[in-house]
């Protein structure tokens, strides 16, 4: 294709609300085009990134002997309201009624769509397992949407889903894709790290996130540096710990004015945070909760959430009708559950608040204190790994894909039976299995640029090359030539972009490392007098002159490298 015949509408500058690099970059690129907060509109060149991307994850499911079908994205209330999450899913759910007064959805994911499917059309344990695939087009309600396409409202997703009667089964498909993905990713030339999960709202057990490692990314990854652990911050479990320390000081009360934060009171007092108790107030559905951590702690709220739903933060006005004074609240005289992290339930000598204005208590120890303990914190690198092996390392992480064992959450709600061998009605167990299709672009993106631009890995690129003709509209000899080895290209099946717009080198240089493509060719009115072609890969700052008889030859090496 030559740029005359295709829109690539780059940019100077990116807009001001794009933070991250990618997004920067694919609005500069012109491969996408914002419509409106968290919607945006796949241009020529960006549409054939995504193409790209969608061909690797459907080649890939189809030799899993996964089965593609496309189910709608607007889906009828009545569903959701049988497996139990139309009141359950929250805002993200951007519901509306039709003409008629019915209530729907614009699907967020598919699990009751599929189920009901399945439903329908799956009578006999013969006809199990079975997975259905879709890349399909998804719609949530984001109350920010940010970061273009890496959290947008709508997105375009991959998601699979099985279906079996017994778990030895369910467990063989998880696995199978388990190795799909890890095909998939790694044909897309993604650095990415397979780890423990939480499942969320989608629900089921054995969860497994795929993150590509960025220092973009929104989730902390803690990795064993000594064994293959490796766990989102939310999954990481710790154990129940024995005190090692023996009480020894004297309790005593100390006047720490204003000083309401671990930080301040830590310095004040000439003592390490890990040396400090902090005391969070925790609104839940069974009432007020405090929660004890240690001062350089962090409150884990997936593990807060699995214990007690969802919660907030108690306001001033409900801590002060606890009778407490809030920046020192502490862990003696509540009249509230105390709940204390493994972590700070072994310490001795302590420091917490006071529960009086303006002062903290030191020397404070648990012996004559009522509470329960719990894993509640975060983890922090260089904690032990839970595999007993090493310490972690924690990096930040895009995830890019999540796979489940659902077992019969929907399947049971939405009486999704088969008969089995038994001659009996059995619920099926199901497996789901998602991909973020266009987070996947901005993640390779993230993982894949300088300072001029993207670097595309080499199966998603849009261009296998890009032929840049100096004075391509002046210069017979220039443009004789480019035109011929564009044909040569073509006919050889490797996909060429021909710049051919009147522009000077250095820009023409500037937008074809801008837009990512790994392989140049440079001819000029000197390369004519030569008979050579200038060669130049992105991922590399070196240039070589190849003979212009031999550079589609030297192209085609350098294409199967």
């Amino acid at each position: 294709m030559k740029t005359s015949q295709i829109l690539i509408p780059m940019q100077k500058e990116a807009p001001n609300d794009a933070q991250i690099i990618s997004h920067q970059l694919m609005i500069r690129a012109g491969l996408i085009s914002k419509l409106a907060s968290g919607l945006y509109s796949y241009l020529p060149i960006g549409l054939k990134v995504l193409q790209k991307v969608e061909q690797i994850i459907r080649e890939e499911m189809n030799n899993s002997n996964a089965q593609e079908v496309l189910m709608p994205v607007a889906q009828p209330a009545e569903l959701w309201q049988e497996s139990g999450r139309w009141d359950e899913y929250g805002a993200e759910l951007l519901r509306f009624n039709d003409r008629h007064g019915r209530e729907f959805c614009l699907g967020p994911t598919h699990e009751e769509v599929i189920t009901n499917l399945a439903g329908q059309y799956l009578n006999s344990y013969k006809q199990l397992p079975i997975n259905f695939y879709q890349i399909q087009t998804k719609f949530r309600d984001e109350i920010r949407p940010r970061f273009g396409v890496m959290r947008s409202r709508e997105f375009i997703m991959k998601d699979a889903y099985s279906f079996h009667l017994e778990q030895d089964s369910l467990q063989k498909e998880f696995d199978k894709m388990h190795s799909t993905y890890c095909r998939i990713f790694e044909r897309l030339g993604l650095d990415y790290r397979p780890v423990l999960a939480d499942s969320g709202s989608i629900g089921g057990e054995n969860s497994i996130e795929f993150h590509v490692l960025a220092e973009s990314g929104e989730d902390a990854i803690c990795f064993s540096d000594k064994s293959d652990y490796a766990a989102n911050i939310e999954k990481v479990v710790f154990s129940e710990q024995t005190a090692t320390c023996s009480p020894s000081a004297v309790e005593k009360m100390v006047l720490t004015k204003k000083k309401t934060s671990i930080e301040a009171v830590a310095e004040f007092l000439n003592v390490e945070q890990a040396d400090c108790v902090k005391t969070l107030i925790l609104k839940t559905k069974e009432g007020f909760k405090a929660v004890a951590l240690r001062g350089d702690h962090d409150l884990n709220e997936t593990k807060a959430q699995n214990l007690w739903g969802e919660f907030e933060l108690a306001s001033d006005e409900e801590i002060k009708s606890l009778e407490l004074k809030k920046g020192f609240i502490g862990v003696k005289g509540l009249s509230i559950d105390l709940i204390v992290d493994y972590s700070a339930a072994v310490m001795c000598d302590f420091v917490c608040g006071a529960n009086e204005w303006d002062k903290h208590l030191t020397g404070v120890n648990w012996t004559d204190i009522e509470f329960k303990t719990a894993d509640l914190r975060d983890a922090v690198e260089g904690d032990d790994s839970p595999d007993g092996k090493g310490k972690l390392v924690i990096k930040r992480g895009i995830e890019v894909g999540h796979i489940f064992q659902l077992g019969d959450k929907y399947s049971k709600a939405m009486n999704a039976n088969v008969i089995g061998k038994s001659g009996k009605a059995e619920v099926m167990l199901m497996g789901c299995y998602g991909i973020g299709v266009t987070r996947v672009i901005a993640a390779a993106i993230e993982q894949n640029y300088d300072d001029r631009g993207i670097i595309f890995p080499a199966s998603i690129a849009p261009f296998q090359v890009v032929i840049v003709p100096i004075n391509y509209t002046k210069s017979t000899r220039v443009k004789e030539l480019a035109d011929n080895l564009y044909q040569q290209c073509l006919d050889a099946g490797i996909e060429v972009l021909l710049n051919d717009k009147k522009e000077r080198a250095g820009i023409m240089f500037a937008e074809s490392e801008l837009l990512g493509i790994p392989h140049r060719l440079v001819l000029s009115d000197t390369h004519a007098d030569n008979s050579n072609i200038e060669y130049k890969a992105r991922n590399n700052p070196d240039k070589v002159e190849v003979p212009f008889d031999e550079a589609l030859i030297y192209l085609q090496k350098q294409l199967s490298e």
